[in-house]
């Protein structure tokens, strides 16, 4: 991970993210593989619901919790 703060991944927010979103599209990944975004506090809701109605969504953690636990690889994020 690099030294800047991670953001949120809701378009046009460049708030310092507090959770990740880990999530997989079944049509193309397998079913062990994670994607990730970053939301903060204030779109959490939205993009977990986004990735939910697909089916996507699969876990929501703190970033603190993700990066202690070093789930998922920095490649897939």
């Amino acid at each position: 991970m690099s030294d800047e703060t991670p953001i949120c991944s809701a378009k046009g927010c460049r708030t310092d993210a507090v959770w990740v979103l880990a999530w997989n599209n079944p049509k193309l990944h397998t079913p062990e593989r994670r994607k990730t975004w970053l939301a903060c506090d204030e779109h959490r809701e939205h993009l977990s619901h986004f990735l939910g109605l697909r089916g996507f969504l699969k876990d929501v953690v703190t970033l603190e919790e993700w990066e202690r636990g070093s789930a998922g690889s920095a490649a897939d994020r």
